[in-house]
């Protein structure tokens, strides 16, 4: 694995590492092809570096309500996020904001940069709500980091869905069309 071991601690333990995850998506049967690069925190970076990948490529975020519910949310790059409406859309007790570097990481395994759909892996206790944009749901084949930054995998649309399933994760969908803010 590049940049050496994954030795991040999760709210269950131990978190898991790239070769973890690729033989869990093995063992469920689901092909991927990962490609390595350096590492890439933003959107932008990714856009530049990745050549020609393809597929509906990934943007995440990490937030929580006002209650402490925390969600992924793992949308279409090109999506635009509106924090001051986002809550109505996903069922957020009030207005969302970022959770920070420690509790994204106690909670998910990874830090921010490296934030991915695949990070679900490492919240065995469920505490994470999914959100995914149905945007992404219109690619057959969708990217995301295989739990660092320093690489690209391309999984088929159905297969991550399955991936989320095994890992006891139900997605909620969220609309293209956000609600208009109060």
């Amino acid at each position: 694995m590049v940049g050496g071991p994954q030795t991040m601690m999760t709210g269950t333990g131990m978190a898991k590492t790239r070769a973890e995850l690729g033989e869990m998506l093995e063992a469920l049967g689901i092909e991927t092809v990962t490609v390595d690069h350096p590492p890439l925190h933003t959107v932008e970076e990714s856009q530049a570096l990745r050549g020609e990948i393809a597929g509906g490529h990934t943007k995440n975020l990490v937030v929580k309500d006002k209650k402490g519910s925390v969600f992924l949310i793992v949308a279409e790059e090109n999506l635009v996020l509106d924090l001051k409406v986002l809550h109505k859309a996903i069922g957020a007790q009030g207005r969302v904001s970022f959770v920070g570097a420690e509790q994204m990481t106690a909670m998910l395994g990874v830090a921010p940069g490296s934030v991915t759909a695949f990070a679900l892996i490492n919240d065995g206790d469920h505490a994470v709500r999914l959100v995914l944009d149905e945007g992404l749901l219109s690619h057959d084949m969708v990217n995301c980091h295989p739990l660092t930054n320093e690489a690209t995998t391309t999984i088929r649309r159905d297969d991550l869905l399955r991936f989320f399933d095994a890992t006891g994760h139900e997605p909620l969908i969220l609309p293209r069309e956000l609600p208009a803010e109060a």
